[in-house]
């Protein structure tokens, strides 16, 4: 978001903004034509997703993450999407998910976001094109609850693949927690170890995610867009689903999340995004990736449970960071 007559902000407000000098700068590492498609890999494209991606090339991605709009009315910047009817909903999930199937390599891995309005219909739609391999439901705990409903605290992540050969490194994303009842064998710890800041016991990753933070205006990789994803759980999709150097296609871009981590952790990528504000604070997030590597909840190949880490940040600055 381009800062302009903006009020003081708080000291440990690190939301993400542009100034109108990084705009310009910003503005020209930016793909605008769907006819300059040739070298974009790494690249950030500001259009229309539906048109853009038939224009790429056949089987070139080895994962695709898609955070669509959910089947709610709201505004993403410039644009909005209106709540519809379930039926219609699918039409439109179908209108863009059937161009993805010729782009996806056959080990491909796909993710796709949704809510409970949602989910039901990028299930079935999703199940049209390839294998349903789990539905991941992560804890979003942030918002007012409802004055006659409960509180929506969570969001599904349904996991597709485009066959049965395809990529998981079980090992890369594992979650470190802290052992509550210690047992213990021969009086040596049994599947735990001691530690100076506590026990902890590395799990095998579940499909429910407790352990992630939704963005807000103290953390670093905070901006204004309404639904922006956190780090942490791009980096569980992105480590579990591809290798280093893999190519991964975000359609539904926002303020660059997937493109972020990927760059973070040695992969490329391909982000499309409507808007070009979000365009714009993508390329800014990649520009501070440069000298910053770290995602917060995640240090030395670890997953720690929420609020439980404590790590440098930085260029050696001793301040800690909590997830």
């Amino acid at each position: 978001m381009i800062a302009q007559n903006k009020k003081e902000r708080a000291p440990r407000n690190r939301t993400i903004e542009l100034s109108e000098q990084e705009v310009e700068i910003y503005r020209r590492r930016i793909i605008y034509s769907e006819n300059n498609l040739k070298d974009c890999r790494n690249k950030i494209i500001c259009g229309d997703a539906f048109k853009l991606l038939r224009k790429f090339p056949e089987k070139q991605f080895d994962l695709m993450f898609a955070d669509p709009p959910y089947n709610l009315t709201k505004n993403f910047g410039e644009n909005s999407f209106r709540q519809t009817s379930l039926e219609d909903y699918e039409t439109w999930l179908d209108s863009w998910l059937k161009e993805t199937i010729r782009l996806l390599k056959p080990t491909a891995s796909i993710y796709i976001c949704g809510d409970w309005r949602s989910s039901s219909a990028i299930q079935r739609i999703g199940l049209k094109y390839f294998t349903l391999r789990n539905r991941i439901t992560w804890e979003r705990e942030k918002g007012r609850g409802a004055l006659k409903n409960w509180k929506n605290a969570a969001e599904d992540i349904w996991f597709f693949t485009v066959s049965d050969n395809f990529v998981f490194n079980l090992e890369s994303v594992r979650t470190k927690r802290k052992v509550l009842a210690p047992y213990t064998e021969n009086g040596k710890p049994k599947d735990w170890e001691k530690s100076d800041g506590g026990n902890y016991r590395l799990t095998a990753p579940s499909n429910l995610w407790t352990d992630l933070t939704v963005p807000f205006w103290s953390m670093s990789e905070n901006t204004a867009h309404p639904t922006q994803k956190p780090e942490k759980l791009l980096a569980k999709i992105i480590l579990a689903s591809t290798n280093e150097t893999d190519f991964i296609l975000d359609p539904f871009s926002g303020s660059g999340t997937t493109a972020v981590v990927a760059k973070k952790l040695n992969r490329n990528f391909i982000g499309i995004e409507a808007d070009e504000n979000y365009c714009l604070l993508t390329e800014k997030r990649l520009a501070l990736a440069e000298n910053d590597k770290t995602i917060q909840g995640f240090s030395d190949g670890i997953f720690w449970e929420r609020n439980s880490l404590k790590f440098v940040s930085g260029k050696g600055a001793k301040s800690a960071k909590k997830d």
